[in-house]
């Protein structure tokens, strides 16, 4: 299936996530300098799409999205996916 949508992840000055989707490459291309393409994807469905100046990806996200993260962004949400969870503690049971 092809990929149709291409989400721009970024962080606001407020600190919160942007998140913004074009429904096409074109309007990609017009705000973002294309460097390379991508030509070494383990998913298949993302060789060929563009590698843009400033942005981490591309990446998938579901069936038909292609994923851009800024690199803070990209290393805030890597280090926070790959942090341990807290343990739960069991409460021993007296018997």
């Amino acid at each position: 299936m092809d990929k149709n949508t291409f989400r721009i992840v970024t962080r606001g000055s407020d600190g919160k996530l942007r998140i913004r989707d074009f429904a096409k490459q074109d309007s990609l291309l017009r705000m973002h300098t294309q460097i390379g393409i991508d030509d070494c994807s383990t998913d298949l469905g993302l060789r060929g799409m563009p590698v843009f100046k400033g942005l981490i990806g591309p990446m998938p996200e579901g069936k038909d999205v292609v994923r851009y993260e800024s690199p803070e962004v990209f290393e805030t949400l890597t280090k926070e996916w790959g942090a341990p969870s807290a343990k739960r503690r069991s409460r021993s049971r007296a018997q």
